[in-house]
C-alpha cells in the first residue's frame, strides 16, 4: 500500500512544476528591509557609561529615541510588505488574461 501512494505522489508531482511562494522582488524586499532593520539597531546601540556612578545623558539622544525606533519600524513595515506582495510572473499574468476572456 505505501508503495502505491508513492507512485501517485510522483505521478502527480511530475507534471507540474513547482512555483515559489515569493518573487525575486519579495526578496528584495526583503533584503532592504533588513539593511533596515540592522541601521536602526546599529543606531539604538551605545550610549550607557562604563562607571555606573556616571550619569551619561548621551543615552537620551535624539537618535536613540527618534531616529532609531523610526529606522526599525520602516525595516518591519518592509517585510511586512516583502511577505504581503504577490509576485506576478510571465505565468500568472496568462492564465489571468485567459480568465477575464
Amino acid at each position: 500500500m505505501a508503495i502505491d501512494n508513492k507512485k501517485n505522489t510522483k505521478e502527480l508531482t511530475s507534471g507540474k512544476e513547482f512555483a515559489f511562494a515569493f518573487g525575486k522582488i519579495n526578496y528584495i524586499i526583503m533584503g532592504v528591509g533588513l539593511v533596515i532593520l540592522l541601521i536602526g539597531y546599529i543606531l539604538l546601540s551605545g550610549g550607557g557609561s562604563d562607571d555606573p556612578n556616571v550619569f551619561n545623558e548621551a543615552m537620551f539622544d535624539s537618535r536613540r529615541l527618534v531616529v532609531a525606533p523610526i529606522m526599525i519600524t520602516l525595516g518591519l513595515l518592509a517585510q511586512i510588505v516583502a511577505i504581503m506582495v504577490k509576485p506576478c510572473n510571465k505565468k500568472n499574468a496568462e492564465v489571468e488574461t485567459l480568465n477575464n476572456d
